[in-house]
């Protein structure tokens, strides 16, 4: 299989050049954040005030990791579904969000904001939380600490794999995928 290797910050000509179906190695800085701490972050945008952390050109995973075991950044590190953050994803998606990792589909409003921005979504594996932790060398919580494994985290990562599901043009895996498999298949 080929990946594409990126390093965030995800600028937008990179993000642009990613279409849906492509497999993706992420090395470098994420950030996590859940329907949590999203909302908090939505309500300062909401009142005027500036966000607590710089969003421009990152990769925000949707994930609540579980604690370490001795000698491991983090715990199991599976992916959340990604509609309970739709609410609040264009306005920070108008704010320089570039990524977004989760599972499922997002809403019109979500992938239209993407298409105004650049932006793209990856999927990561549902079902692989254990696996997924492998690739995370490192989860130190940055804002929010009062809720727990919701809190927003800074996680280093490394060949931590994802598969582009809607690129910055609005193509849809979840959509195309089955179409081709029917075409596919006798």
């Amino acid at each position: 299989m080929d990946y594409k290797k990126i390093t965030p910050p995800l600028n937008e000509m990179t993000a642009r050049s990613l279409r849906a179906g492509d497999l993706v190695m992420i090395s470098g800085i994420i950030y996590t954040g859940r329907d949590a701490a999203h909302k908090r972050l939505f309500e300062l945008l909401e009142k005027g005030k500036e966000l607590p952390l710089d969003l421009r050109d990152q990769i925000i995973y949707y994930v609540g990791p579980t604690p370490a075991r001795p000698g491991r950044a983090c715990g199991s590190a599976g992916p959340t579904t990604s509609y309970r953050m739709d609410k609040y994803t264009p306005a920070l998606l108008d704010r320089g969000l570039r990524g977004m990792i989760g599972k499922g589909l997002r809403s019109n409003e979500v992938i239209e904001a993407m298409e105004r921005n650049g932006a793209v979504y990856f999927a990561a594996t549902g079902g692989a939380g254990a696996l997924i932790s492998s690739c995370i060398t490192e989860a130190v919580p940055i804002l929010y600490e009062d809720l727990g494994t919701e809190a927003i985290h800074q996680m280093h990562v490394r060949n931590f794999p994802v598969t582009v599901v809607i690129d910055s043009l609005g193509n849809n895996l979840y959509e195309q995928g089955p179409v081709r498999y029917r075409r596919d298949t006798p």
